[in-house]
């Protein structure tokens, strides 16, 4: 895999709408101005992309535009990072665009850039990953650096800081607390602290023993089981299948998985469907472990872990239950091809070479 550099202070780093197009909604103004000063704060210069402020319908319309600003932004030589509004549901689109673009592939692969996101940019990752550059699945701009309370969380400051050069993290720290999603994230709410609770369950164990290696790759379960089914799109799959974006069986063996569920929440019947897309493709048979994110607020945490296993169904599989990443708050940075290892005997997750170059 072809790794990005870290970032230093004076960097400038892209923002992009690769989905949603919320960041450019009036409604957002007040979060565009608070992420843009953290980053200042970070000794970063932003560079709001042309197109990552038309809107919710115009980019709607328009993949190529979102297309268009991703090409850009690694066109750029002074643009070091790259960082994601928010999710969504269709950045399938600017697949087209990017994957038969020869000058952005060539870009991609001779001048990689720290990329970071979360959820429908699952596919993004997908995208890097097969082009084989590290991209990041973790803090994006409006989730995470517009967090609205006074400060940054700090588990939130600790990740960012790691894509710094010198602050390398060492592996998936847990978190003293866990906070709930916000109901109103309007002007009136800057100022507001989200409601915290103490961690009572940490990263648990559910099964497996002793230590286990291998490179990551996963992402949001709803959207990796789009890439096999189109559930959302009818188009989505013959889309992925066409650039060969969703990983073969033999790419999957000896992988650790990692997995979380989206802020609709399933309930546990829905999630063993989800699962069983996996499980019908073969993917539990050839991982070498299982990572799964905290749920969002909680909810099902404790009826979530009985689908897990039963799904799964073999029970020498390590899986580790409740880790900081994905749509729950707070979370961390999963490099993607990276090699990692398990251990089960202390429930920890550690980087096994850098993730910089």
């Amino acid at each position: 895999m072809i790794k990005p550099k870290a970032l230093v202070k004076g960097d400038r780093v892209a923002i992009v709408s690769l989905s949603s197009g919320l960041l450019g909604e009036p409604y957002a103004k007040h979060q565009l101005e608070l992420g843009i000063k953290r980053l200042r704060d970070f000794g970063l210069e932003p560079v709001i992309m042309p197109n990552a402020l038309k809107g919710i319908d115009e980019l709607q319309k328009h993949p190529e535009w979102r297309a268009e600003d991703l090409k850009n932004a690694f066109r750029d030589p002074s643009i070091k990072g790259i960082i994601c509004a928010i999710g969504g549901d269709d950045t399938f689109r600017l697949l087209p665009y990017l994957m038969e673009d020869e000058e952005f592939v060539h870009n991609v692969q001779k001048t990689p850039k720290l990329f970071t996101g979360f959820s429908d940019t699952t596919i993004n990752h997908l995208m890097f990953h097969r082009l084989g550059m590290v991209s990041f699945y973790g803090p994006n701009f409006l989730n995470d650096l517009a967090e609205l309370g006074n400060e940054l969380l700090p588990y939130t400051k600790q990740i960012f800081s790691g894509y710094f050069e010198g602050n390398e993290l060492e592996g998936v720290p847990e978190s003293d607390y866990w906070y709930e999603e916000r109901s109103d994230f309007s002007e009136k709410a800057l100022g507001s602290e989200r409601l915290k609770h103490k961690e009572a369950h940490g990263i648990e164990v559910l099964q497996g023993k002793g230590k286990v290696s291998g490179k990551l790759l996963g992402g949001c379960l709803e959207s990796l089981v789009d890439c096999l089914v189109g559930e959302r799109y009818a188009e989505e799959v013959e889309t992925i299948n066409r650039y060969d974006i969703f990983p073969s069986l033999d790419e999957w063996k000896g992988k650790l998985l990692f997995l979380e569920t989206s802020e609709e929440r399933p309930n546990p019947d829905r999630l063993r469907d989800l699962l069983t897309v996996l499980k019908n493709y073969g993917i539990f048979t050839a991982v070498s472990g299982v990572l799964i994110g905290k749920p969002q607020d909680e909810a099902y945490i404790d009826e979530y872990k009985q689908v897990f296993v039963e799904v799964i169904a073999d029970k020498q599989l390590p899986i580790l239950y409740n880790l900081p990443f994905g749509h729950a708050y707070p979370r961390c940075i999963l490099p993607y091809g990276i090699e990692m290892t398990v251990d089960t005997q202390v429930g920890s997750v550690t980087f096994n070479e850098s993730y910089f170059l």
